[in-house]
């Protein structure tokens, strides 16, 4: 396949959802991530669960799985899938100046699960800006992005190298 092709386009450039029926399923992972930064008190509310709303980071893990199963009602073009497995994590970024979130998802599929892991990490990352907005609304969600995706014919590192399987 053309990797430059759009795949989501029909030869008359009119948007189509892609034909999987011939492909075989394979196991297929995808593990995306996302940013949020924010001001080192915001942090340390977050970090120790003393926001007022509660546990941030549970409401945030529970949003980003929510998310995932819901890709394909939010995101036109997507096939819907059967999540295998799904974990959200955070991780404080050395700065301490907010978090890493971090979004796995896997399957037994036609197609990858990279819209999912992508959609979870965004989502999780919206829910803690949501849950510590009144204490900072200045909070940024930066760099989402695929960090590895497997299965199928090919796969993606976070050097941003395509490969084949």
């Amino acid at each position: 396949m053309n990797r430059t092709a759009l795949t989501h386009l029909n030869s008359e450039g009119e948007a189509r959802m892609v034909d999987v029926g011939s492909k075989e399923p394979t196991h297929r992972l995808a593990v995306a991530r996302s940013e949020i930064l924010m001001k080192s008190e915001t942090f340390e509310l977050l970090k120790s669960g003393g926001l007022q709303k509660g546990d941030a980071f549970t409401v945030a893990k529970i949003a980003g799985i929510l998310a995932a199963k819901k890709t394909s009602d939010l995101i036109p073009l997507c096939h819907s899938l059967p999540i295998e497995h799904m974990a959200v994590r955070f991780k404080e970024r050395a700065a301490r100046d907010g978090f890493t979130v971090e979004a796995e998802v896997s399957t037994t599929a036609k197609t990858g699960v990279e819209m999912e892991a992508l959609t979870a990490a965004a989502v999780a990352a919206l829910t803690l800006y949501d849950m510590a907005k009144g204490y900072d609304p200045g909070i940024v969600i930066t760099d989402l992005r695929l960090i590895k995706k497997t299965g199928g014919k090919t796969g993606y590192d976070q050097s941003g190298n395509h490969h084949s399987e």
